[in-house]
């Protein structure tokens, strides 16, 4: 019987989801670990489990715990490192540059003038972002010196962790971005995410349609998955009169809205890839991360 740590925050309609196709391999059992609930002795995991499935909501503590279990020998899925390299927007945009990847340009700031300064520098309007953060939170879209003096003073008294300023050049979007579904590196499916406000994630209000796959999207998010560690990741890029560019990766991916949309069941694929690394040795599942 192979036992499937499934940890989570709480139980969202992708986790439900989940855990119907978990359900449907009769020599599967499942661990539900609730990342809230539970202590962690570092020196062991609280039960033996063959693959930890990380599906938090909360970036540091499905990083923390993902950590705990390798540490004591236990394959993750998303590894810790591919999440610190897609949770971290500063550390994935250093990877994509590193890469050559095309991302819009990003400038980083640690105090208020220098980042004022930075403003100056990339133009207007830019996006300032936090480093870690999802469903598009947060998120400014700032159009000139008064805004960005606005937006970086209510920062700074937010408290250290939004004294890093994250500076991105703004891409002028056709009323829409692609989000891409990768499994391994290879993607399976995407879709389109339209709105009529800057902000296009479907968290927030954003509609989805299909995205056929066609050769340059599935060479860019290739490059992007294995530059990231590969796994099952979210890969949201914009098109420009250039080509795509990427924006963000996401390690802990939503899909409620794609299934339908795109015709593919993405939860039963990524359950075979996580089915998949228990036939892998831990060492040599350690070097794909």
């Amino acid at each position: 019987m192979t036992r499937i740590g499934f940890l989570y925050t709480r139980l969202r309609l992708e986790e439900k989801y989940l855990l119907e196709e978990l359900e449907k391999h009769k020599d599967v059992e499942v661990v539900r670990i609730n990342d809230g609930n539970l202590y962690f002795d570092i020196s062991h995991v609280p039960e033996p489990v063959d693959v930890l499935f990380e599906r938090s909501v909360s970036y540091s503590r499905g990083l923390y715990i993902s950590k705990i279990y390798e540490a004591n020998g236990v394959k993750v899925v998303n590894s810790p490192q591919v999440a610190e390299r897609c949770g971290d927007k500063y550390v994935t945009s250093q990877i994509l540059v590193r890469e050559g990847i095309p991302t819009p340009r990003v400038i980083m700031a640690f105090d208020e003038e220098s980042a004022l300064a930075a403003a100056e520098k990339i133009g207007y309007p830019f996006v300032l972002k936090p480093v870690v953060g999802s469903w598009g939170r947060l998120l400014a879209k700032v159009e000139d010196r008064s805004t960005a003096e606005a937006f970086i003073e209510h920062k700074a008294t937010l408290g250290v962790n939004h004294q890093v300023f994250y500076l991105q050049e703004y891409i002028n979007k056709p009323g829409r971005d692609i989000r891409a579904f990768v499994v391994g590196d290879e993607p399976v499916c995407a879709i389109y995410r339209t709105s009529e406000n800057w902000i296009t994630n479907t968290a927030r209000g954003g509609v989805a349609s299909n995205c056929p796959l066609n050769s340059e999207l599935v060479e860019i998010c290739r490059r992007t998955a294995r530059a990231m560690g590969s796994g099952l990741l979210a890969i949201d890029l914009f098109e420009t009169a250039n080509g795509l560019v990427v924006n963000e990766v996401n390690h802990t991916m939503e899909f409620r809205n794609s299934i339908t949309t795109t015709g593919v069941n993405i939860p039963a694929l990524m359950v075979e890839y996580v089915l998949s690394k228990v036939r892998v040795p831990a060492e040599e599942f350690a070097m794909f991360a």
